[in-house]
């Protein structure tokens, strides 16, 4: 009879520490390995990327996670797993397309036909679409790059109006322009450049994907690309269970089980839990140096999970919101031990949850004044914000 391993939170908080390089000795060089340590980095709060990557590296600075973004180019910035906006690498880009994008953006595409169809653009709205988008695209190209507004300028189809929810108290009739845009990027076809204003800013120029990543994305079939995702996001993730990984990627019950037939993980016990972990990992894992670190909002690590007792404990009220995103939050030793915020005249406020000891109090003290230092003169205001955050920043 084969004894399955138990891995209690104890290992799996020391896994996260050195896996999600937040440990000392783990930290990154740049915002390239803060990447391939957690795969993916939410793009949904601009603040997020650059927060997130300042706390994983040795020496943090701004300006080399912009380079990256913007003129080494090898992060890009796509819409992926469960909708939701992320920051990958150049390499995992291709396989996000393929395992969850793709299938966003023909579900994307039946919906705004629909719009333009309540609408009454066109008799035949699928053509009416292709033609805007072939618009778009030429005028893209003869740009080089640029804003949405300018797009709309330059083809005056993109400002027309949809009829959204009519009759009702929150009916809307946004123009088309940001629905067209989605859908193009989605395909792979356009990607979100250097913003406007300054790296908090969520108002990109669009440049042609070829321009920006020449030859563009490669195309992988989508069955390959979705147990390539599942491996990497287990091997920075795991020990988790089966629905960790169907919550984060987004996927159907049936498309996560049939990713992980193909990886034949091993069973393991998470405290009474059925979790897995790739045939590669079950050797233990051991993180023995105390850490301390401030997480933005939308970090990769906190919400890296659907299961997140483990680490953020009895908190959970205090620091997400309604809709489940979490705000800023404070770390020690793999477990969140409080909250913060960036107030208006530049210092950071956080509070510590629970007793952690004058050692670690001191470290997070620490971290709070090195971050307050890194930010400068920009402020940073979490685009969901949670009860916590909002108390501290007032």
């Amino acid at each position: 009879m084969t004894t399955v391993r138990r891995i209690g939170v104890e290992e799996r908080r020391a896994r996260l520490g050195v896996r999600h390089l937040l440990a000392p000795s783990a930290l990154a060089t740049n915002a390239d390995e803060v990447i391939d340590g957690v795969v993916a980095l939410h793009g949904t709060d601009p603040a997020s990327v650059f927060i997130a990557c300042l706390a994983r590296l040795r020496t943090p600075r701004i300006e080399p996670i912009e380079a990256a973004l913007y003129e080494q180019r090898s992060l890009v910035r796509m819409l992926g797993m469960r909708r939701t906006m992320f920051v990958v690498s150049r390499a995992v880009a291709p396989v996000v397309q393929a395992a969850c994008t793709k299938a966003i953006a023909s579900q994307q595409r039946r919906l705004l036909e629909q719009h333009l169809a309540a609408a009454a653009v066109s008799a035949d709205c699928a053509a009416w679409l292709r033609e805007v988008e072939a618009a778009t695209l030429a005028a893209l190209a003869a740009r080089g790059s640029a804003m949405a507004a300018e797009l709309a300028s330059d083809v005056p189809l993109l400002r027309t109006q949809l009829r959204l929810a009519e009759g009702k108290a929150y009916e809307a009739q946004p123009y088309v322009t940001t629905r067209v845009l989605l859908l193009l990027s989605a395909d792979g076809r356009i990607v979100r450049g250097r913003p406007r204003g300054t790296w908090t800013s969520s108002q990109y120029r669009w440049a042609p994907m070829e321009s920006w990543l020449p030859g563009g994305l490669p195309d992988w079939p989508a069955e390959a690309a979705q147990v390539e995702l599942a491996r990497l996001w287990l091997d920075r993730f795991g020990p988790a269970t089966v629905d960790d990984l169907r919550w984060w990627t987004g996927w159907t019950m049936g498309q996560t089980r049939k990713a992980l037939a193909q990886l034949a993980p091993v069973e393991v016990d998470l405290d009474g839990v059925p979790g897995i972990v790739l045939p590669s990992d079950v050797s233990p894992v051991a993180c023995e140096e105390p850490w301390a670190a401030l997480l933005p909002a939308l970090d990769p690590t906190a919400m890296g999970w659907s299961r997140r007792d483990w680490y953020v404990g009895p908190h959970a009220g205090q620091l997400f919101d309604r809709t489940g995103n979490i705000g800023p939050t404070v770390w020690c030793d793999g477990r969140i031990v409080g909250g913060w915020a960036h107030r208006k005249d530049g210092s950071i406020a956080y509070r510590l949850l629970e007793d952690i000891g004058q050692e670690a109090a001191s470290s997070v003290s620490a971290v709070a004044a090195r971050l307050t230092t890194l930010l400068g003169t920009v402020r940073v205001t979490p685009r969901f914000r949670t009860p916590l955050e909002r108390e501290l920043s007032a």
